[in-house]
C-alpha cells in the first residue's frame, strides 16, 4: 500500500465518493450533495489542508483529509483530520490505521503541538482514534426538539 497525494483525477474521485463517506461518518444523520461537498471542501483546501490516499496496484482505498485549525479559546493552531473514509471494500485492513499514522507523522512533522478530530458519538472509528492515542476532549450534545 502507498501512501501520498492524489493526482488531479484521483482528487475528483474523492469528491465524487464524499458524499458517501459523510453519510457514513455522521451515521446516515447527512446525506449531502456534491455541491454540499465541494462548499466545505474547496475553503479548506484553498487554505492548505490536503488529501493523503491510500493506493495498491491503480486501486483507490480510502483517504484522509488534514489540516490545521485554530483553538477558539487559546487561538493556538493545531492539526486537524477533517475527514478519514476507507472505501467497504478494503476496511477491516488497517488501511484507516497507516493513513491516521502517516497524517499524525506529516503534522507533527509540520509543527503543530496537537492533533484534532471530531466524530459522530457511536462511530466505529472512535476504538481506532482511541488506540492510536487520541483522549475525548470536548463533548457536544444536542437536544431533538
Amino acid at each position: 500500500m502507498d501512501i501520498r497525494r492524489p493526482n488531479g483525477s484521483e482528487l475528483e474521485k474523492i469528491i465524487q465518493l464524499s458524499p458517501q463517506a459523510l453519510f457514513d461518518g455522521t451515521l446516515g444523520e447527512v446525506r449531502p450533495t456534491n455541491e454540499k461537498i465541494k462548499s466545505l471542501i474547496e475553503p479548506l483546501l484553498e487554505k492548505g489542508s490536503y488529501y493523503l490516499i491510500a493506493i495498491e496496484e491503480g486501486k483507490l482505498m480510502g483517504w484522509i483529509l488534514i489540516g490545521e485549525s485554530r483553538d477558539q479559546f487559546t487561538d493556538k493552531m493545531n492539526g486537524f483530520i477533517y475527514e478519514l473514509f476507507v472505501l467497504e471494500e478494503f476496511r477491516g485492513n488497517g488501511v484507516s490505521k497507516q493513513l491516521l499514522r502517516t497524517a499524525i507523522d506529516e503534522l507533527r512533522e509540520n509543527g503543530y503541538p496537537e492533533v484534532r478530530l471530531s466524530a459522530f458519538a457511536g462511530n466505529q472509528a472512535i476504538k481506532l482514534y482511541e488506540k492510536l492515542g487520541f483522549n475525548i476532549r470536548t463533548i457536544s450534545m444536542s437536544l431533538p426538539l
